[in-house]
């Protein structure tokens, strides 16, 4: 981190020796090197207290909750507390299949089916699980001449 050479250490003993004085010099020395091993002691403590705490947090715990939450099937859960012996989904299954006429009924009269009118498929503006409230109306398209966009420069309409 710190990168002195022998000369910079001289420069600073020198400085140091003029300034401080020769008769105080080994006082400064005592107080500076006092003060390096309070660093490193703090230093020292610190660490130790970093590794004590990443060994009370047992992070495989926090790392298995994380999986857990990512693996989490919400429309299984639901379906488990709403309809937990599966008697809805049962009932609307039924619905949804139309019986088909006995083989020993007759037959309705087979008129050809009327052609149905075309319907446009409905435009889907987003994804499902977006509530409807959040989707903006669609814009009505104008039959006149569209105004040109705002970033054409009016030089260029003509």
């Amino acid at each position: 981190m710190f990168d002195f050479a022998w000369s910079e250490i001289g420069l600073i003993a020198a400085v140091a020796l003029i300034f401080i004085g020769p008769k105080d010099m080994p006082v400064a020395i005592r107080a500076v090197s006092g003060m390096v091993k309070k660093a490193r002691r703090m230093a020292a403590e610190f660490q130790t207290h970093v590794d004590e705490m990443v060994r009370e947090a047992n992070l495989d715990d926090v790392k298995n909750t994380f999986n857990e939450i990512r693996n989490f099937d919400f429309k299984e859960t639901v379906e488990k507390h709403i309809d937990p012996d599966g008697s809805l989904r049962d009932t609307f299954s039924d619905i949804a299949t139309p019986s088909e006429p006995a083989p020993d009924e007759p037959a309705i009269s087979e008129a050809p089916p009327e052609p149905e009118a075309e319907k446009p498929e409905p435009v889907v503006l987003a994804p499902a699980f977006i509530p409807p409230g959040l989707i903006p109306p669609p814009e009505p398209v104008k039959a006149d001449s569209p105004e040109p966009p705002a970033f054409v420069p009016p030089q260029y309409l003509t």
